[in-house]
């Protein structure tokens, strides 16, 4: 099997009244899909979620003719290959989600030959991957309880939501949110990046109050002094890594003790191989792993294969806020039952596209696309 040549994937939706968070109003979502073709009639599906414009350009103008008539099941070798070839203007960004969704493409096609679906290739036992409704965005508190006890009825355990607000907005939100969903079900709460530590400790106080399941990404990524100040201090466990990239960047947070629960995405932080290297460092450092996933199916799905093989993996994140990219992007469309997401035993990724999605939201050039989609929450 060798690789003949690469399709890159633009898709953009636009809401009909988007929402708000901490960071402003998101009216439109975004994301990458890389298809590896081969020779021998065998597609890999991978995944980047970057900006569309800039993932084209490297996956089409250096990667592709890079990676011509390589066997895609080397999927380490074809990894280093890219990283070196990027090093000089990557190691981050944009470079290491491209090089994250050739390599998630990679593994697909390696399942594929080898009949085994890539959470057994990674050591797995079992077929399915706890996950959480990740929404809940800005409302008032009696429509976040809705919307909460909603969520639960899907068959999710745990939510996910957002703060920010500031003071005692943020407390009548998670109080709201716990009362709705109850004693036996989690919930988790996004910073969004928005507070300073005097802030953030006081508030973690009050989540661990309210049994909250994780306080994530309460400071910017650059701000790791903030983190490790918090983590050495009483409160829900701590987590980030949604904008991290590669090992190196993740092994920098865990060497200063910032987190308890690392974050790495496939679509994000470098593919399934990266992700898979990160999490063994989080192993032998004593933490456990939750994927960010925000972008798409794929993404997801990547993300769960990596949970489902882990020891220490937690749980994978689903985006409930309507996002297509999630909910019809593919054929058999992703399930959660009793806050359980259940893998295909089918070989790879054990997933196939609807190609009447990638019809609808297809933009024909990403290049001359302005993307006028506000920062979305994660």
């Amino acid at each position: 099997m060798k690789i003949d040549h690469l399709e890159t994937i633009t898709l953009r939706f636009e809401y009909a009244d988007g929402f708000r968070y901490a960071g402003g109003q998101c009216t439109a979502r975004v994301t990458s899909l890389v298809l590896v073709h081969t020779d021998s009639g065998a597609v890999g599906i991978g995944a980047a979620y970057s900006h569309p414009g800039l993932v084209h350009l490297i996956v089409q103008e250096q990667l592709a003719p890079l990676l011509i008539g390589e066997n895609p099941t080397d999927v380490e070798a074809i990894w280093q290959k890219m990283y070196r070839i990027t090093r000089w203007y990557g190691r981050k960004g944009v470079a290491m989600s491209a090089i994250g969704a050739i390599d998630t493409a990679c593994w697909d096609l390696r399942g594929k030959s080898l009949g085994k679906p890539v959470w057994e290739l990674l050591g797995g036992q079992r077929i399915t991957c706890p996950a959480y409704a990740s929404a809940l965005l800005w409302k008032e508190p009696a429509a976040l309880a809705e919307e909460a006890a909603r969520l639960i009825d899907r068959g999710f355990r745990r939510v996910k939501m957002r703060l920010g607000y500031g003071g005692d907005a943020d407390r009548a939100a998670v109080r709201a949110v716990r009362e709705a969903i109850g004693p036996n079900n989690d919930v988790m709460c996004d910073g969004s990046m928005r507070y300073s530590l005097e802030d953030a400790t006081t508030l973690a106080e009050f989540l661990a109050e309210n049994n909250v399941f994780w306080f994530e990404e309460p400071f910017e990524p650059e701000d790791i002094d903030s983190y490790v100040a918090l983590s050495s201090r009483a409160s829900p466990p701590l987590a980030a890594g949604e904008n991290e990239f590669g090992l190196q960047g993740f092994r920098e947070l865990i060497r200063a003790g910032a987190l308890d629960i690392v974050q790495p995405d496939v679509s994000r932080c470098g593919g399934i191989t990266e992700a898979k290297r990160v999490a063994d460092l989080a192993l032998t450092a004593g933490l456990r792993v939750a994927p960010h996933s925000w972008s798409d199916a794929v993404a997801i799905t990547a993300n769960a294969h990596v949970v489902a093989a882990l020891p220490h993996g937690i749980t994978v994140e689903v985006d409930q806020t309507g996002n297509p990219f999630v909910e019809e992007l593919l054929v058999e469309p992703l399930t959660v039952r009793d806050g359980h997401l259940t893998l295909s035993k089918a070989p790879g990724l054990g997933i196939e596209l609807n190609p009447a999605t990638l019809n609808r939201y297809r933009l024909n050039d990403p290049l001359h696309h302005i993307c006028r989609t506000a920062r979305t929450p994660t």
